[in-house]
Formats: C-alpha cells, structure tokens, sequence
C-alpha cells in the first residue's frame, strides 16, 4: 500500500469526524455569514486552533467572494488550498547524507518504535545506518532498542545503564565516521520540560554532535503522539526553546480523530512535520505528502 492508502486510513477517524459536520454544513445550500460561523466551528472542533481557524476562514470569505465562488465543489477546493498554503508555512525538509538525527520527546509518544522503523526505512533504501541509544535513564531502554535494530538489521552502539549518554553519542559517531555510515539515529530519554537536568543532557549531547561531526548535517526531530492534539504544540514550543526542532514525527495517527492540529501546528510554529507512523508494523512509517494529508482529512 502506498502512502496515499497508509495515510488515507491513518486519517479516517479524523476526516469522519469532519465529514459528517461537512456534509450538514453544506446541505444548508448558502454561502453565507452564517456558514463562515458554522465552518469555524467545525474546523475548532476538528483540533485545529481557534486563531488558525479565524484565519483559515477570513482567508476562504475573501476568495470567496474575489473569485465569485456559488458552488459547494468550489468552496472545498479553496479551502483545500487553503489548508495546504497553512501548512507550508512550514518549510519541508529534505535530508542531506550524512546525516544524524536526534530523536526526542517526552515518556510514551513512541519514540523508541519510531527509531525502529526510522532505522528500517533508510535501510530498505540501500542505506547504512547506526542506532546510538543514548536513553541510559530508563531501565532497559537500550534492550528495546536493540531488538528494534535487529529487527531493523542495523549497527547498534550501547553503554550500560546510567552511564553518560553524551559519551555513547561520542562513540556512536566515532563508529559513524569509521563506517561511513549514512544515518546516525540518536535514542534520547524521554522527558518533560519540569526535568530540568534533562534537558540540559539534551543540549550537551547536541554540542558533541556540533564538536565532534561538524561535517555531518545534524538534525533534531521531536516525536508527538497524535492523540493528544493541541496539546502537542506545547511540546514542540518547550523543546524548541531549549534545544531547537527542526522537523517532527508524528505517531499514532491512525487512534485519532485529532489530525486536524496538524494544519495549526505548522501555520504557528513553522516547523514541518517529516515523517508520519501509519500503524503498528516495521514499515508503518512514511515521508510526510502535504496534498495527500489535507485529501485525507477534507
């Protein structure tokens, strides 16, 4: 299945959601003041913010009327593009080899899965790839992480528990530069902005990539879990404050009728999302089509 037919599914409870609003919406046959106030209720609904919402709507009244739009068919396709030209706000990413990427994110949003299936995405694409599991916090993360690499069937570079998680990235990128490895994925513990000595750990293993692998492109991903819609944001303003997100992953999108967030998310905070998990197996993890998504909630 390609990722239009992964993400179509992973947004159904999301667009069925809307669907229903949708339809009686436009049933009423009027555009008209009063339609601009259902729609922006709708789209709030649908976990999309209350200013982003006003915007999106302020911006179809004005094509609509400049483009002299009457049919219900062509209201749907501004908003459509509407919805896209939020989103681009933030600007898509396109990965450069050599690359290491830090994953981050508070306890419980996947993150240890998600690297997983990271690992066996660029693997699949004939590309070497090295797992540093830098989570020494949590008991027995790099023992989940491991069988996610052997599962993934890539190099993975450990130390015991409580040891300095900086010096295992150190080592991990020691390895990477030896192996003229194409993807360096740093494991991370997961962690909430109250735990302050956390995320000073996160800004010192970011300095050793910075020292120690200038010549690589360095990239730091934070894991969101879907469900918690709006709530999201939050994480991603907290940790970009503190070490600087330059793209997100986003998980269990297919338990959610939420996705909506998504279109606020990126219109206020410009960071774009990168990769989406579509579903509990290896594979279920695809690049992240801005079409494909806005086809998949409207």
């Amino acid at each position: 299945m390609g990722f239009f037919g992964k993400i179509f599914s992973a947004l159904k409870k999301t667009k069925d959601k809307i669907s229903e609003k949708f339809s009686a919406l436009f049933s009423r046959g009027k555009i008209d003041e009063e339609f601009y106030e259902e729609l922006e209720e709708v789209l709030i609904s649908s976990d999309i913010s209350v200013r982003t919402s006003m915007d999106i709507v302020e911006d179809l009244r004005d094509r609509v009327k400049k483009d002299r739009i009457t049919e219900n068919e062509g209201v749907v396709k501004a908003l459509k593009e509407i919805l896209k030209e939020t989103i681009e706000r933030a600007e898509s990413l396109e990965i450069q080899t050599p690359a290491v990427i830090m994953v981050i994110g508070v306890n419980g949003v996947g993150k240890t899965t998600t690297i997983g299936k990271l690992a066996h995405y660029f693997s699949e694409r004939k590309k070497s790839v090295i797992i540093a599991a830098a989570d020494t916090f949590r008991a027995a993360a790099s023992d989940q992480l491991t069988v996610w690499a052997e599962r993934a069937n890539v190099k993975i570079v450990k130390s015991s528990e409580g040891s300095d998680p900086s010096s295992v990235v150190f080592d991990a990128i020691t390895s990477a530069k030896a192996k003229k490895a194409d993807y360096l994925i740093i494991d991370t513990a997961g962690r909430l902005h109250v735990k302050a000595n956390l995320m000073e750990e996160l800004k010192k293993m970011s300095r050793t990539v910075e020292k120690e692998y200038p010549e690589a492109n360095f990239y730091k991903f934070i894991v969101l879990d879907a469900t918690t819609g709006q709530n999201a944001v939050n994480q991603v303003e907290t940790f970009n404050d503190a070490v600087g997100i330059d793209g997100i992953i986003l998980t269990k999108l297919d338990g959610t009728a939420k996705g909506g967030f998504v279109v606020s998310m990126c219109g206020e905070l410009e960071v774009p999302v990168v990769y989406v998990g579509t579903g509990e197996k290896l594979d279920d993890i695809d690049e992240f089509d801005v079409e494909q998504f806005v086809d998949g909630i409207i």
